[in-house]
């Protein structure tokens, strides 16, 4: 699997949501969603983050630009279904543990995983809320205990990059950031329907049922007009 620098940012371009588990699996990755505001605001400490780990195309954005880069084939891969597609692969012979959020939707989120996939294999989970240096050596001392084969991290970026990459050098997995995934699993936040992911316009759904984010989706015009320019 291929990568390219897209404004510095390493991005890689799989073919398949399969590809990218596999290779995450065989190389025990951080994997970094990559969207357009990534891209457009990227400095040099958000780089050296992304690029130390596994980013991949979360956003059309991104999408975009590795076809501009000639991967024609590179599918986007919103990270909210991502960690989904790893349950569904690997629940029956891998190992879970899950950070963040708080402590309802933490308790939701494994109740609704117990519920979906039988047999899944929780090691053991926590909320987002690690407030001191001696809860973040517990979780890892905890993490590192249980041993699990995947750690999902739900805490918002860069945060949850930060903490995966502190937790992996005691502990090597599979880890993922997540945002607000947890939130959107359980129902206490609603997604844009269906057609509007399919197209591609879940941006657009967004700025529609909150137009208090009009200033961040300016921001993304930049960004198609960097792109258009072959600035990245």
């Amino acid at each position: 699997m291929e990568a390219k620098s897209l404004n510095g940012v390493m991005t890689y371009a799989p073919k398949s949501r399969k590809e990218l588990m596999q290779y995450a699996f065989d190389n025990h990755k951080i994997m970094v969603a990559v969207n357009a505001e990534k891209i457009l605001h990227a400095t040099e400490d958000s780089r050296a983050l992304i690029n130390r780990n596994l980013g991949y195309p979360d956003g059309i954005g991104a999408v975009w630009a590795l076809q501009k880069k000639g991967f024609k084939n590179v599918v986007k891969i919103p990270g909210c279904e991502l960690w989904l597609d790893v349950v569904q692969q690997y629940y029956k012979t891998k190992s879970f543990y899950l950070v963040g959020g708080k402590q309802e939707i933490i308790e939701a989120t494994v109740n609704k995983l117990k519920s979906e996939f039988e047999g899944i294999n929780i090691c053991n989970f926590r909320n987002g809320y690690i407030k001191t240096e001696a809860e973040e050596q517990a979780l890892i001392a905890d993490i590192k205990k249980h041993s699990p084969d995947v750690v999902f991290v739900a805490m918002g970026s860069p945060k949850q990059e930060n903490l995966m990459e502190r937790i992996q050098q005691s502990h090597q997995a599979v880890y993922q950031g997540l945002g607000g995934s947890f939130d959107v699993y359980t129902g206490y936040v609603k997604r844009a329907p269906e057609w509007w992911v399919k197209n591609n316009m879940e941006w657009t759904y967004r700025l529609l049922s909150q137009p208090s984010r009009i200033k961040r989706q300016i921001h993304l015009v930049r960004f198609f007009v960097n792109l258009h320019l072959n600035r990245y």
